[in-house]
This record gives C-alpha cells, sequence and structure tokens, in this order.
C-alpha cells in the first residue's frame, strides 16, 4: 500500500478517536476532502502515463517549444521548432489547435503550458561556468539530456564562479558561455545565472530534476534541503563521467594563457 493511503488511514484513526476528535459532521467532511484530494492525484498520474505513452515525438517537440518560449519571451515556439525539427508552420498550428482542445495548452496568447501540458515534460537542470568546453562537458550534458525531455543549462555569472573560487581564471565572459553552450546539440536551452543564490535560478526553470557533474562542490543533500525549504518539489541526481581526467582547471593550468594561441 502507497504512503499516501497510510497517511489517509492515520488520519481517519486521528478523527473517530483520541481527545481531539472531531465531530461526526466535521469528521465527513474532512475524510471527503482527504479522498477527494488522493482521488485527483491517482487520477492525474494514471492519465499522465498514458498520455507520455501516446504522444508522438512531434507533440512533445510542440510542448517543449512552449516551455523554452515561456523561459525565454523572445524566443516563439515557432522558430524554436524550425531550428530543430522539420515541422512546417502548417502543421504546427493544427497540433496546436488540438493540443488546446485537449487541455494541453492554453488558449491564449502567447499560448502557454497548463498544468497538465508541463506534467508530460521532464525537465532537467544542470549549471557550470563552461569556460573552457571539453569531452568531459560533453559526456555530461549527454547523459543529463538523457534523463528527460529537456535540458536546460545554467551558465554562472563569472561574479558567481569568483565568489566560489576567487583564484579562478576566467577566459570568456557570460554571454559568449552562454552562446557557446547553446550551440551543443544537447542542450535545448541555456541561461546566465540568476543574480543571488542557485536556488533563484531554480525556482524560475522549477525543473523535475536537477543534476550535477561528478566533481561539482555542491551535494545533492544540500541541495535538496535547500529545495525544500523553498517548495521545490525536484529530484536530485550524481553524474558519472568515462573521463574523469578531463577538467578545466587541468586544461587551463597545463596551457595558460596559450590557450589563445590554439
Amino acid at each position: 500500500m502507497s504512503r499516501k493511503f497510510w497517511i489517509v488511514i492515520e488520519r481517519e484513526e486521528k478523527v473517530f478517536g483520541g481527545q481531539n476528535s472531531m465531530s461526526c459532521h466535521e469528521a465527513k467532511s474532512f475524510l471527503f476532502k482527504e479522498r477527494q484530494v488522493l482521488r485527483i492525484e491517482l487520477n492525474r498520474h494514471y492519465c499522465l502515463n498514458i498520455v507520455k505513452f501516446m504522444i508522438e515525438p512531434s507533440d512533445k517537440a510542440i510542448l517543449i517549444s512552449l516551455y523554452v518560449s515561456a523561459l525565454e519571451p523572445e524566443i516563439s515556439p515557432l522558430e524554436f521548432l524550425m531550428n530543430r525539427t522539420t515541422l512546417s508552420e502548417e502543421m504546427f498550428s493544427s497540433k496546436l489547435k488540438e493540443m488546446i482542445k485537449n487541455g494541453f495548452v492554453e488558449n491564449s496568447d502567447p499560448p502557454r503550458l497548463t498544468f497538465i501540458g508541463r506534467g508530460l515534460l521532464k525537465v532537467v537542470l544542470i549549471g557550470g561556468v563552461f569556460d573552457i568546453v571539453h569531452p568531459g562537458h560533453i559526456h555530461t550534458l549527454r547523459d543529463a539530456k538523457s534523463q528527460g525531455d529537456v535540458l536546460v543549462v545554467v551558465v554562472a555569472r563569472s561574479s558567481t564562479a569568483l565568489r566560489i573560487n576567487k583564484h579562478r581564471k576566467i577566459y570568456h565572459d557570460e554571454n559568449l558561455r552562454k552562446e557557446l553552450v547553446s550551440s551543443i546539440r544537447y542542450v535545448d536551452y541555456a541561461i546566465i545565472g540568476r543574480e543571488g543564490t542557485l536556488y533563484d535560478t531554480v525556482e524560475f526553470v522549477k525543473p523535475d530534476i536537477i543534476a550535477l557533474g561528478y566533481d561539482q562542490i555542491h551535494t545533492e543533500k544540500e541541495i535538496a534541503v535547500n529545495c525544500a525549504k523553498r517548495g521545490i518539489n525536484t529530484r536530485i541526481i550524481r553524474l558519472n563521467t568515462p573521463i574523469p581526467g578531463s577538467k578545466s582547471t587541468q586544461i587551463k593550468e597545463e596551457l595558460g594563457q596559450s590557450i589563445y594561441d590554439i
């Protein structure tokens, strides 16, 4: 029996017994609401699992385009799709109308994902400095992308990177690093980290999964605790790499300023 069912049973015991028990009318009202919430949640998961199984790749691509457009309004869903798929404007419009009818997309301008539509996507968030992109980064991003449908990469601001390690030398500013990361095929959207903490960006993206590189200093527990404090429901995973010796710091130490001569 699932934990949610046990919670309902425990609450029923509390309702009908003990010093703080409710009246019969209050108890019936309380349990009706609890069961309704549980029934809605179970039905939602059941329906989403069925739809995920049935949804076509082109439909998933449209949902992804709408999600990215919500993060970056300057990117239109159609523009995003045309850069990544062969879907025509006519097909996009036709499928969008169907998604609005099915309740996946709001009938608004611009169109936005509904709660159900967003639930059909698994968004993965990963962050880093990405000053010198090397094979280790490519393996990590490919692994992160395989964990979900949408890969959002947070490129650290130079000020943030220096705050974490004041002795770090950064060769490229955050805009150049974002442009570089955006050109990698596994990346759906790259964003410069927000001023403040990592969790300000997490709140903005609302990922289903936060992926950590094998050598990143943050711990899974630390991020989970801070996300929970902000009411962010996400899963934290640690990625592996087949080439642990490939690191930006090592490359910088060996090449120094001569990296510009490559």
